[in-house]
């Protein structure tokens, strides 16, 4: 017979809340496996096992629409699922490994026990930034680019120079500020808008080793196309994705689609 749970066993279970199950049941991610007579959700083993991909989807940092999508696919199999799970919680195991042995040679550093070489204290801060750039765009810029441009891309992260490392998070900065001073202009042709290109072509060839103007209008495109490219964007100044792609796409003479 097949084990079946309410709502309250369900929650001492997995440790998630009853609110938390209802409203996965509102939008249709873990709808219960029946209603009793007395109007409680009753879930089966089945509904557990897709509770089970919801919350590590979640710890991956999945949104809850794309968590959907993915369970909905008719392509969708439970195993390999797990399987890229697996992968990618260990890929995060190694990273928190690395940003703990850094805070550790830097309090021992700070100790006078040992001597840390500066290109050291930048370690595990570089291996985040590529780990949560390919856990939040990983699959959409592979698609775009190729695996061995991704590759590429983060290896030469990660053996940035510490003075180098320092400069690009001064360069985003700066493509921060100037975005949200040229949206205020109005004009992705003005002087604001096309500095903030030229800011935008120097931070990408960080990262790119071959630069190409296309490749350049591309990405500014799916920085529209793609909800969290546009939402990163947007934060900035409303109307900021588009107005980057729009003062790329003239910096470039490559016009938006």
């Amino acid at each position: 017979m097949t084990a079946e749970y309410t709502i309250q066993q369900l929650t001492r279970m997995a440790g998630v809340s009853a609110r938390t199950l209802r409203y996965y049941d509102e939008i249709g991610l873990l709808k219960p496996a029946r209603v009793s007579s007395s109007r409680y959700r009753i879930y089966s083993s089945q509904e557990i096992e897709k509770l089970q991909q919801i919350l590590l989807y979640r710890e991956l940092g999945v949104e809850l629409d794309t968590i959907r999508q993915i369970l909905d696919s008719p392509n969708f199999d439970a195993l390999t699922a797990l399987k890229e799970h697996l992968k990618r919680l260990q890929e995060k195991q190694v990273q928190l490994n690395t940003l703990i042995q850094n805070v550790e040679k830097t309090i021992a550093s700070e100790e006078g026990r040992v001597t840390m070489q500066d290109k050291e204290k930048f370690e595990g801060f570089k291996r985040n930034l590529v780990q949560q750039n390919e856990e939040l765009y990983g699959d959409e810029i592979r698609a775009q680019y190729g695996d061995k441009a991704v590759d590429e891309s983060n290896q030469r992260l990660l053996e940035m120079s510490p003075k180098t490392f320092e400069g690009m998070a001064t360069l985003e900065d700066r493509i921060r500020s100037t975005l949200q001073t040229a949206v205020q202009s109005g004009d992705p042709a003005g002087e604001t808008a096309q500095r903030l290109a030229h800011l935008h072509h120097q931070w990408l060839i960080h990262y790119w080793s071959d630069y190409s103007k296309e490749a350049h209008a591309r990405l500014a495109q799916m920085y529209v196309d793609d909800d969290r490219f546009r939402k990163h964007y947007d934060d900035i100044v409303p109307g900021g994705a588009v107005f980057l792609r729009d003062a790329i796409a003239v910096y470039t003479g490559v016009a938006a689609s």
